[in-house]
C-alpha cells in the first residue's frame, strides 16, 4: 500500500518533541527534532516514541521506522520568563504594530525614549511598524498625540506560548494533530 511518508527524505521527518506531560515543549517555534536527535535520544532512553513516520532508516543489524512524535521521560520545568528577544517581543504582540495595527515592516519602539532615560526592557518596547516608528520619533506616544493598543508588559514563557499558538506552523504532519492545539477554527 503507497504511503506518502514513504517517499519522504529523511531530512523531511522531524520529531515533535513533548515533554513528560504529553504536552509541546514549544508552540513557537514549534517544538521539532531532526530524525538523528530524535533516534539518538531514543537509543539513549532518553524519550518514549509515541507516534512514528510510515519511513524507516536502516544500519546493518537493525530497521527503524523514523519517530514522528516522542516524549521525554524527565519533565523539563520552562523558564517562568522568557529572554528578551526582537522575535519574543513580536510574539508578545502578537506580529502587529501596537499603534495602528499592521502586521507590516515591523520594528520596535521605545515607548518612553531612550533620549528621555527610557531603557530596552519589556515593559518600555512595543512593536511598532517602521511608519508609526517614523512618526512617534523621540517623544512618548502622548507628546506625538498616538496611543498604544496594548501597554508593555513583561510576559511569561506560558503567555508567549499561548501567543504562539495563534500562528500554525506551514506543515503538520498528521500523527502531531492529537498533540497540538491552535486557536484557529476548526471545521467540521
Amino acid at each position: 500500500m503507497y504511503h506518502p511518508d514513504l517517499i519522504r527524505h529523511p531530512e523531511n521527518c522531524p520529531a515533535l518533541v513533548l515533554n513528560a506531560d504529553y504536552t509541546p515543549l514549544s508552540y513557537y517555534p514549534l517544538s521539532l527534532w531532526p530524525w538523528q536527535t530524535a533516534i539518538k535520544a531514543v537509543f539513549l532512553d532518553r524519550v518514549d516514541i509515541v507516534a512514528s513516520y510510515e519511513r524507516q532508516v536502516h544500519s546493518p543489524s537493525l530497521h527503524m521506522q523514523i519517530p514522528s512524535v516522542i516524549a521525554l521521560k524527565q519533565y523539563v520545568k520552562p523558564s517562568e520568563h522568557p529572554a528578551f528577544t526582537r522575535f519574543n517581543l513580536f510574539l508578545r504582540d502578537r506580529f502587529s504594530c501596537q499603534y495602528c495595527g499592521t502586521t507590516t515592516d515591523l520594528t520596535f519602539d521605545h515607548v518612553v525614549p531612550r533620549r528621555a532615560g527610557g531603557r530596552t526592557t519589556w515593559e518600555n518596547v512595543a512593536t511598532a511598524c517602521s511608519p508609526c516608528n517614523l512618526k512617534k520619533g523621540g517623544r512618548t506616544p502622548r507628546e506625538a498625540g498616538m496611543q498604544l493598543h496594548v501597554q508593555p508588559i513583561r510576559p511569561t514563557s506560558w503567555q508567549l506560548q499561548e501567543h504562539g499558538r495563534g500562528f500554525p506552523p506551514n506543515y503538520l504532519h498528521e500523527s502531531w494533530h492529537d498533540w497540538l492545539y491552535w486557536d484557529v477554527e476548526l471545521l467540521a
